[in-house]
């Protein structure tokens, strides 16, 4: 037996359901480099309009994809080769906010070749 009288149930402001937050990240991987900033600007302003915690765009290290071939399609005569090169660019925005905000956030228009990839992640 306690000495104290049973705690009753009242639903407080404790107990009011908070919108939960997850840690979002956006990776953006384009082979053109100015689409890519001005879509990392756009999401970025528009994260920071929301009053949410913003870390990014990081760059990451570009990918250079190489194919070197010969010029002469039979094989004879001097041995010239051509090397041809695609660069793709990355970047990571991660974002602390709840997945409703994110919905919004990312129905900024997006520029021609830039690939989009939302994670969210409990924290």
């Amino acid at each position: 037996m306690s000495a104290y009288a049973p705690k009753k149930d009242v639903a407080g402001p404790e107990d009011v359901a908070a919108p939960v937050v997850h840690r979002i990240r956006i990776t953006l991987t384009s082979r053109n480099v100015k689409n890519l900033e001005k879509v990392c600007a756009d999401l970025k302003t528009k994260a920071q309009d929301k009053k949410l915690k913003v870390s990014g765009p990081v760059r990451m290290p570009t990918k250079k994809l190489r194919i070197t071939t010969r010029k002469a399609p039979s094989g004879e005569g001097t041995n010239t080769w051509d090397t041809f090169e695609m660069r793709i660019h990355k970047r990571l925005i991660d974002l602390l906010a709840p997945s409703e905000v994110v919905k919004e956030i990312t129905k900024v228009s997006l520029e021609p070749g830039v690939e989009v990839e939302v994670q969210i992640n409990d924290r």
